[in-house]
């Protein structure tokens, strides 16, 4: 995917279409050099379904839509010539809208609906764990993860993250951003 690239000043927003809603990544450079790079909110439904190219689409389920968010942000550092790599990114914070059970309904199967609640809970607390723990191995983990839950637009999804994380020349001066220095 090819972005729109507009500077202004030390923020650099990357975004497509010709009428964005929102920009996929921003980036604010730091008086030292490095990237505080912002990532949109998006889901493991629908929208990593379009960032990703997939034909199938995943519906609450915490353990296949995490990784689905992560990877799409690793492929938009990538298509903006950033970093290579997630792994190269130190994320600050975290946050992760959590979505309601889309069934049962409360009304007519409580006890299915708390069922579903608890699963979503843990199924999530898994994932997320999971991802750090097995594919961000010796980096750091965010200082601040906030949880709230809400609902959505994408009715397939189970949680809604964004990110604010730093790109570190000093830890990765290969990354394209430092090496062809877009950001000067």
């Amino acid at each position: 995917m090819a972005f729109n690239v507009l500077k202004r000043g030390k923020l650099t927003y990357y975004y497509t279409g010709d009428r964005p809603v929102l920009s996929s990544l921003v980036t604010e450079r730091e008086p030292d050099g490095d990237l505080r790079v912002y990532f949109a909110g998006l889901t493991g439904g629908y929208s990593a379904k379009a960032v990703l190219g997939r034909e199938e689409l995943v519906t609450m389920d915490p353990a296949r839509e995490i990784p689905l968010i992560f990877e799409c942000w690793e492929k938009w550092l990538r298509d903006a010539g950033l970093c290579d790599s997630l792994a190269q990114i130190d994320f600050i914070e975290l946050h992760a809208f959590g979505c309601v059970p889309k069934s049962p309904l409360p009304l007519l199967d409580r006890a299915g609906y708390e069922a579903e609640v608890q699963r979503l809970r843990s199924a999530y607390a898994e994932a997320y764990g999971g991802f750090f723990a097995s594919q961000m191995t010796g980096c750091g983990v965010p200082c601040r993860f906030t949880v709230h839950v809400v609902d959505v637009p994408d009715q397939a999804a189970s949680y809604e993250f964004y990110s604010v994380g730093l790109l570190q020349r000093a830890l990765h001066p290969e990354a394209p951003a430092f090496a062809a220095r877009q950001h000067d």
